[in-house]
């Protein structure tokens, strides 16, 4: 069983920052790929950062400049930097590990519960 918990949700002000992790924990032989997506109410998720294995990366457009994901293939963690938040940035953001190797051959895809981010104008 793999688990990912998010954290570094809260109330940030518009133009200010905040920093989300991600830790994966319980029986896990590898994580490829790990993504941030996010939620907003009444609308659809949406993918917003995603980092492979590698370090290698890919933004939204709506985040470019602005976000920066990272992980830390140690700590099976990874994070989002986000500078510069706008209101239209509330949302519950949530991380999600598509391949999760969980022994010889075999991967489950993991969602974590999600932290919320408001941000106030």
């Amino acid at each position: 069983q793999v688990q990912l918990v998010e954290s570094g949700g809260g109330l940030v002000q518009a133009g200010g920052s905040l920093r989300l992790s991600c830790a994966a924990s319980g029986s896990i032989f590898s994580i490829d790929a790990m993504v941030w997506y996010r939620q907003a109410p009444g609308k659809q998720r949406e993918l917003v950062a995603a980092i492979t294995r590698g370090g290698s990366t890919n933004y939204a457009d709506f985040v470019k400049g602005r976000f920066t994901i990272s992980r830390d293939n140690a700590k099976n963690t990874v994070y989002l930097q986000m500078n510069s938040l706008k209101p239209d940035g509330t949302a519950v953001y949530l991380c999600n590990a598509p391949r999760a190797g969980v022994g010889p051959y075999s991967y489950v895809e993991v969602w974590g519960q999600g932290t919320l981010v408001t941000v106030s104008s």
